[in-house]
């Protein structure tokens, strides 16, 4: 049994996945969430909708790296929509990432919606935050 496995049977019906959309970004997030730097993250309503397995209040989310193992587990304590252009300063700090300033947050998720095609100031985003529960 692996350990994706045996996390599965202490969490019933936790997804396993990664943050971002590169190795190398997988990998610095997945850091920052271990750290307790990183407490939220958000993505595209779209997005959101496409997938079956989105996460909803208390569901447990095995957290990959960018090589694909396992680094902890997260539960998710709140998920609400928000516009991009209505993100704040507080939400952008809980992110984790960069200086922790809106400005950073706003550059770098411009980027990376518009790499997924989706970028718009006024597009819908579900806004997750969450804790770590246990670090592997």
């Amino acid at each position: 049994m692996d350990l994706i496995d045996g996390l599965n049977k202490k969490y019933p019906g936790a997804q396993a996945w990664a943050f971002g959309d590169s190795p190398e970004m997988a990998n610095a997030l997945a850091a920052l969430v271990v750290k307790g730097v990183k407490t939220a993250s958000c993505c595209s309503l779209a997005s959101f909708n496409a997938d079956d397995a989105a996460p909803g209040p208390g569901s447990y989310h095995i957290i990959l790296n960018g090589q694909g193992a396992p680094v902890c587990v997260i539960r998710i304590v709140s998920l609400r929509l928000v516009r991009f252009s209505e993100v704040t300063e507080a939400f952008a700090r809980k992110e984790g990432e960069g200086d922790l300033s809106l400005d950073y947050w706003r550059e770098e998720h411009k980027a990376f919606f518009t790499r997924e095609g989706v970028y718009a100031d006024d597009m819908e985003l579900v806004a997750e935050e969450f804790v770590v529960v246990e670090v592997l």
